[in-house]
């Protein structure tokens, strides 16, 4: 079979830098194995499905412990949401149904059950429940596989690995070995899916939508993955190894180099300084803040603590998360931003309803300021949190004056309740995400208002260039480096500048080093960037 590939290239999309070459680890979807057998006695067959199902609950109950200590209680979420999911009793009976009505095995009523709800809610117009496709297939292969004892891949003895597969869900890289795992190479996904997200925070190369036949590939076989050049090599000759090995040791001296940056300042050869700080998801990924150096966290997303559940988190759940970090990170500075739901981040128990464009619909701070008591927990356990450390607030999607002072009023509400309860607070430093081109155009009398500014260079950039961001079609024509994107980012640290307020930007713009020169030129004071992307944007900075 390796003769068969011996030296071809497969070109994906890549989704991080980065060369590495191992032994392959192929994870295949059990429906892909599952046969179709005529049995006699349904009833057993029912029997064996209740059994795995109480295998398969134990194994989720085992993944939410691991997930928690890992990636925190809102990234864990995911298996609470399948241990229902797998019990709901209408998916239950469907497949019972299959078992009594055609006298088949359990394995393939499983799979075909799992298949009509897939596309059952793939096919609904919510968001949030066509996410749910995904979701019920993961189940019914967990359930096939405790049914057939294959039990899953077996992470337990797993050596460094490649690990290609079609697309890989969250339960099965949570199960990984962190440390093993050497690069991803999947048929699709997204750049914004669970491993893209991953592989970005370990710092390891990354491909998706690679057009390779899993069938033909074996566990084992030699893969070269270079995210750089956004191609696999799968069984290389002797040359492309030679050359690989010696890719391989550049990189790691770069990273050598890289390493030695740390505890040095963003300082160019001139005497100008960039503050250079690091995005983060949720509170276990402070560790990799401070692992690669970052002077703080310049954006927390906190929807993470409202996804993944069936309720609002509780003033107390927030008020702990914020505390942990902020403490954590001791006198370096933390910016959180206030819940940034809607648009591609859903969560059913709001009750946004289906909108025809959501990324221009009822999302951020215009929920919090139509549902204010929602807001006024969030900014409770967010001014409670102050208290422990060196904490900053930024509101997104701002487009009006009118909004900054609503959102100061419903702050001072905040502040009398905890005043009058006697519970310990402090009003922080409060910003303001500049993610509109209305917000770009007044942003000379926002400045007056807040305390600085965070241009968001993700949703700026699309709503500048009236381009959807996640529409892999319009690819070709959604640039970043636009010349008008450039020169709102001047106008607006321009406007800041003359109230004597500062300027971060925290999209992804911020890590792309081609820019950094520019910024520095410009005068932006902060950059926040991806944690691995701290020691190369400073590096940057340095080489000026």
């Amino acid at each position: 079979m390796a003769e068969e590939f011996s030296g071809k290239k497969f070109l994906g999309k890549t989704v991080y830098n980065g060369i590495t070459m191992g032994k392959v680890m192929v994870l295949r979807g059990s429906q892909e194995q599952v046969r179709r057998t005529k049995i006699e006695d349904a009833e057993r067959e029912i029997v064996r499905v209740k059994n795995a199902v109480g295998s398969t609950q134990e194994q989720l109950g085992a993944l939410y412990d691991k997930a928690v200590k890992e990636v925190g209680e809102s990234g864990a979420a995911i298996f609470e949401v399948h241990q229902m999911m797998l019990v709901d009793d209408d998916y239950l009976d469907a497949i019972y149904h299959v078992i009594r009505t055609e006298m088949v095995n359990a394995e393939y009523a499983v799979a075909i059950t799992g298949d009509n709800f897939a596309d059952m809610f793939a096919g609904m117009d919510d968001e949030y429940m066509q996410a749910r496709a995904a979701d019920v297939k993961d189940i019914s292969t967990r359930l096939i596989r405790n049914l057939s004892g294959q039990g899953g891949a077996d992470f337990s003895t797993m050596e460094p690995s490649v690990i290609v597969a079609d697309d890989l869900s969250p339960s099965e890289t949570v199960q990984m070995d962190k440390t093993k795992i050497l690069a991803f190479v999947t048929v699709h996904g997204s750049t914004n899916s669970h491993t893209a997200i991953l592989a970005r925070m370990m710092n390891i190369p990354a491909l998706i939508g690679v057009p390779v036949d899993l069938n033909k590939i074996q566990t084992g076989m030699t893969a070269i993955v270079d995210g750089a050049a956004g191609e696999v090599i799968f069984a290389p000759t002797e040359l492309q190894c030679n050359e690989a090995e010696e890719k391989i040791r550049n990189e790691k001296e770069k990273l050598r180099l890289l390493r030695e940056l740390k505890g040095k300042k963003n300082e160019t050869s001139d005497g100008r300084t960039i503050d250079i700080y690091a995005n983060i998801g949720s509170v276990s990924d402070v560790g990799y803040v401070l692992e690669n150096d970052a002077g703080g966290i310049g954006l927390f997303r906190s929807e993470f603590l409202y996804l993944g559940r069936d309720d609002f988190p509780t003033e107390e759940e927030q008020f702990q998360a914020y505390k942990q970090v902020v403490q954590t990170m001791g006198k370096k500075k933390v910016i959180i931003r206030t819940l940034d739901i809607g648009a591609d981040k859903q969560a059913d128990y709001f009750a946004l309803g289906k909108e025809d464009n959501p990324a221009m619909g009822y999302r951020a701070i215009r929920i919090c300021l139509k549902q204010p008591d929602i807001f006024k927990t969030q900014l409770r356990a967010l001014l409670r949190a102050a208290a422990y450390g060196n904490l900053s607030i930024m509101y997104p999607m701002i487009i009006s004056v009118e909004e900054v002072k609503q959102i100061q009023a419903i702050v001072a509400e905040a502040e009398q309740e905890l005043k009058a309860q006697e519970i310990p607070y402090r009003i922080p430093e409060q910003g303001i995400m500049i993610e509109t081109p209305a917000a770009v155009m007044i942003s000379d009398e926002l400045a007056e208002l807040a305390d600085f500014f965070s241009i968001g260079t993700n949703d700026l950039t699309q709503y500048t260039l009236a381009i959807d961001r996640q529409n892999q079609r319009l690819e070709a024509f959604y640039n970043p480096h636009h010349k008008a994107i450039l020169r709102m980012i001047q106008m607006v640290v321009d406007n800041a500048h003359k109230c004597g307020k500062w300027v971060g930007i925290c999209g992804e713009l911020g890590a792309d080093t081609a820019l950094t020169e520019t910024f520095v030129n410009m005068g932006v004071d902060e950059l926040s960037v991806a944690p691995p992307m701290v020691l190369k944007v400073r590096g940057k900075v340095r080489a000026m």
